[in-house]
C-alpha cells in the first residue's frame, strides 16, 4: 500500500491538546499506537481501512503531536482519555485495535467501558506475559533520563539515527533481517526523545507498567470477561520486543480468541504486511457480531470470576 500523510486534527480536553487523525466513514475503528510511537505507525493501513470504516488514530498523551504534561500516564488514564475523545467526536461505539502498549490501553478501555466497546484486536500486545526486551526495562532505571538527554543531543542523535536507518535498509536484505527489521521505528523513537517532555512522559508511563522483572500489568485475572466480547490477536513471528509465544497465552486465557501469527514480521506486523493486516482486521469485524453490553450478564461474570483463582500465565509454544 502506498503511504500518505494524513491531516492531523486537534482537540483540547481538560486543558490538554490531543492530536488525532480521522479518516473515512462507516463503523468506527480506534487505532492505538505503542510506547514512544504515534499515529504514523498506522499510516500503511489507514487509507485501506478508511474505504470501509471510520478510522480514528490518536497520538496518546505524551506522544507525537499531543501535549506532554505532568499528568496521569496510567492505563486507566489513557482509557479515560480515549473515551473523552470519542465522546467529543460523537462516536459511541468502536472496535479498539491496540499495538504493543496500545494493546494494554485497548484492554483497559474494554474493561472500563464495555458499553462502548464492540470488539478488541491486540497487535503484538503487552499484558499477556512478563517478558519484554531489556531495552524497555532500562527506561525505568535511575539515570536513564539524563543519559538519554546526552545521547539525543544534535550530532550524536543524527549519527545514531543514521546508523539505525542504514542498518535497517541494508540488514533488511540479508540474514540479519530478523534483528534489523524494526530499526527504522527505533530511529524515529530516538529522534522523538530529543524533547525532554517526551522523555519525561515515557519514563513515567514505563514505570507504571514495567519493573526490573518485566511487565507488571496483565489481563490474566480479567480474561474471562472476553467471553462477552469478540477478541483477536495478531503477532509477528519474529518479534524481538515481546515474544510471539505470548500469543498462545491469549488463546489459553480466552479460548474464543482468534490468533493470527504473520510470518516474516517483527514487532510491527501492520507495517511489515499492511495488506494482510487490513484483510485480517476487516475479516474480524465483518464476521463477528459486535458485543452488546448487558449489565446483568456482566455482573454475573464478575461474581463468578471473583470466586475462582485468577488464571496464571505460563510459558507456551508459539502457534504454528
Amino acid at each position: 500500500m502506498a503511504e500518505t500523510t494524513h491531516a492531523v486534527q486537534f482537540v483540547t480536553l481538560h486543558g490538554k491538546r490531543r492530536a488525532f487523525v480521522k479518516q473515512g466513514s462507516g463503523p468506527a475503528l480506534l487505532l492505538l499506537h505503542g510506547l514512544a510511537c504515534d499515529h504514523t505507525t498506522w499510516t500503511p493501513v489507514i487509507d485501506e481501512l478508511a474505504k470501509k470504516y471510520t478510522v480514528i488514530a490518536p497520538d496518546l498523551l505524551g506522544h507525537g503531536l499531543s501535549d506532554k504534561p505532568r499528568a496521569d500516564y496510567t492505563l486507566g488514564g489513557y482509557a479515560n482519555g480515549m473515551r473523552d475523545l470519542l465522546t467529543v467526536l460523537g462516536i459511541d461505539k468502536v472496535t479498539v485495535v491496540g499495538h504493543s502498549f496500545g494493546g494494554g490501553v485497548a484492554m483497559q478501555f474494554a474493561y472500563q467501558f464495555p458499553e462502548r466497546t464492540q470488539r478488541v484486536m491486540l497487535v503484538s500486545t503487552g499484558g499477556l506475559g512478563p517478558d519484554v526486551t531489556p531495552l524497555i526495562k532500562l527506561i525505568q532505571v535511575p539515570g536513564w533520563f539524563r543519559v538519554m538527554g546526552a545521547l539525543t543531543l544534535p550530532g550524536v542523535r543524527h549519527l545514531e539515527t543514521f546508523a539505525l536507518r542504514t542498518a535497517h535498509q541494508y540488514g533488511d536484505l540479508g540474514p540479519l533481517r530478523k534483528v534489523t527489521r524494526d530499526l527504522d521505528e527505533v530511529a524515529d523513537i530516538v529522534e522523538s526523545w530529543k524533547d525532554r517532555r517526551t522523555r519525561f512522559a515515557i519514563r513515567h508511563l514505563v514505570r507504571a507498567v514495567i519493573d526490573w522483572r518485566g511487565q507488571i500489568v496483565t489481563m490474566s485475572d480479567r480474561a474471562y470477561l472476553s467471553d462477552a466480547m469478540p477478541m483477536a490477536v495478531v503477532w509477528g513471528r519474529e518479534d524481538q520486543v515481546i515474544p510471539v509465544r505470548h500469543a498462545s497465552n491469549a488463546a489459553a486465557l480466552a479460548p474464543e480468541v482468534r490468533v493470527e501469527v504473520l510470518e516474516d514480521a517483527g514487532h510491527f506486523p501492520h507495517k511489515n504486511h499492511p495488506e494482510e493486516f487490513a484483510r485480517i482486521l476487516d475479516d474480524f469485524v465483518s464476521t463477528t457480531e459486535p458485543a452488546t453490553y448487558n449489565r446483568a450478564r456482566f455482573r454475573r461474570m464478575l461474581t463468578s470470576g471473583a470466586s475462582a483463582p485468577a488464571t496464571a500465565l505460563t510459558p507456551a509454544v508459539a502457534p504454528a
